[in-house]
């Protein structure tokens, strides 16, 4: 693996608002370019057309009385307010940090009014961005309408209370944005409890009350006591979530410990019969699942969203010369990941550490595709996926610069260019992964009988036929086989 790159340029510059522009695993075969030749096809998308099902039409909103607060906000869009703290870097990456988040508030359903950034040392480790712009921020929420503020990194339990106090609406950070996407956005049964047990490492400790509606212990005589039977020593009902969460939490380890044996099983059984795995990665919406479709036609999500895939899919494929391996699509990664994501998701994270070949897909359209780069190996090393060889491949050329290319070329030289949408340098990256593809391990030369139809079907399967002829004591064969079909044939070896 290479060293992280260094940031793509310095810039200066000053802030502008941020207005409001409008899995499971898989047994499907598929070949490249399976019958999805058309230049913008992404196989069939029901998966999509369901997550499109309920959409809100803007313009027809009716303010109505009387209603719960869950109710109040199926009804409208979330109006968000962005707030950011610039520590280091240029002011570029500033910009792009924020802007990301505004993209992540979009896809968990809000509308963003403005964008704010705070120029500090570090944090304020009160309010986040100080207590005097903290009084700013409610005065920009009361002329916006704001009923949310979205802080661009992770806050303290402290810092969200004491925000919170000051400008008198919701407040969240990153962190708990991402969690709300992935929530929205898990289909299968492991990728809800994955989501909810991450959910819950974040909520613990961020658990708060007020007033005697949280509190069980009544000890002594106290104003409004309850008499007999409620004084001395008692559990507060904080105390009461944080030992249901933590029961929660043991179960949901267990239920996914179990679920995650089934995908170690799949995994054993290829690595058994010594296919070979080839893992998409990247950064999220970098064209992932469209490189999937591309190659195998599988007809998994996609949509230009964050954080469309969750599930891993994984789909068979075979070189131009008929070698059989895996291609497996997986959940994208983000600058500042969550920690508690990176635990939940380890089991299915796994399907990455455990290949043989990565391709890392790069954004070729965003701003600052090197940042991108540098904050996918980082989570790659925190999965134990550093020493897996990586090949880059760097998407959506179709609407990328030339200057960004260029950038690209140089900084990641050997580095494939396509477009997963128009299949533009598609038979490159096919060549490469030819080369790339682990080959099987053994030579030799067999007669197989002809009545072990069934071994001669999985050589054509699993190896490499370099030549082949039917004689009349069966199917001659000089063969590429991995240790396991070779010891099968050893009984019909040629000298």
């Amino acid at each position: 693996m290479t060293e992280p790159l260094s940031p793509a340029s310095e810039a200066s510059g000053t802030f502008p608002a941020f207005g409001h522009d409008p899995d499971a695993d898989g047994a499907d075969s598929g070949s490249y370019g399976a019958d999805s030749a058309g230049a913008d096809y992404d196989g069939d998308q029901s998966d999509l057309a369901d997550r499109q099902a309920l959409r809100r039409v803007a313009g027809l909103s009716t303010e109505l009385e009387d209603v719960t607060e869950v109710e109040y906000r199926q009804l409208r869009l979330e109006r968000v307010v962005l707030v950011g703290v610039w520590t280091g870097g240029t002011a570029e990456d500033a910009e792009n940090s924020l802007a990301e988040l505004a993209a992540l508030a979009e896809t968990a359903g809000s509308k963003v009014l403005e964008g704010i950034m705070q120029r500090r040392d570090r944090p304020d480790p009160a309010t986040y961005i100080g207590s005097g712009k903290a009084k700013e921020l409610r005065e920009i929420v009361l002329a916006t309408g704001a009923d949310t503020v979205v802080c661009d990194g992770e806050l303290s339990p402290s810092q969200l209370r004491k925000l919170e106090e000051v400008v008198k609406v919701k407040v969240i950070d990153r962190v708990a944005l991402i969690l709300d996407i992935f929530a929205q956005h898990a289909r299968s049964k492991e990728g809800k409890a994955q989501v909810e047990l991450a959910q819950m490492q974040y909520m613990l400790p961020r658990l708060r009350g007020w007033g005697e509606s949280m509190s069980r212990q009544a000890g002594g005589r106290v104003a409004g006591g309850g008499g007999i039977g409620t004084r001395g020593p008692g559990e507060t009902k904080i105390e009461t979530d944080r030992r249901r969460i933590r029961t929660r939490m043991a179960k949901l380890r267990r239920e996914i410990a179990a679920m995650s044996t089934v995908r170690e099983t799949k995994r054993q059984e290829r690595v058994r019969n010594e296919v070979p795995s080839v893992a998409i990665a990247g950064y999220t919406n970098a064209g992932k699942s469209s490189l999937l479709n591309r190659l195998t036609g599988a007809g998994v999500l996609v949509e230009n969203a964050l954080f469309a895939t969750l599930d891993p899919t994984v789909r068979r494929a075979r070189t131009t010369d008929g070698r059989e391996f895996t291609l497996t699509d997986t959940v994208g990664f983000v600058r500042h990941l969550p920690h508690q994501l990176v635990e939940a998701f380890r089991s299915t994270l796994e399907e990455v550490s455990g290949s043989d070949v990565i391709l890392h897909i790069v954004d070729g359209a965003n701003p600052d595709p090197i940042a991108q780069v540098n904050a996918v190996r980082e989570v790659l090393a925190d999965i134990e996926a550093a020493s897996v060889h990586e090949l880059i491949v760097v998407n959506k050329i179709d609407a990328a610069s030339e200057e960004t290319l260029h950038l690209l070329r140089r900084a990641m030289p050997g580095a494939q260019v396509i477009s997963a949408r128009t299949g533009e340098g598609i038979d490159g990256l096919i060549e490469q992964l030819d080369l790339l593809v682990p080959r099987a391990e053994r030579e030799l030369r067999a007669c197989v009988p002809y009545d072990k139809g069934g071994l001669v079907s999985r050589v054509h399967e699993q190896g490499e036929v370099l030549a082949e002829e039917h004689t009349p004591d069966g199917t001659a064969m000089h063969v590429r086989v991995g240790a396991g079909l070779a010891r099968e044939l050893e009984p019909y070896l040629q000298g």
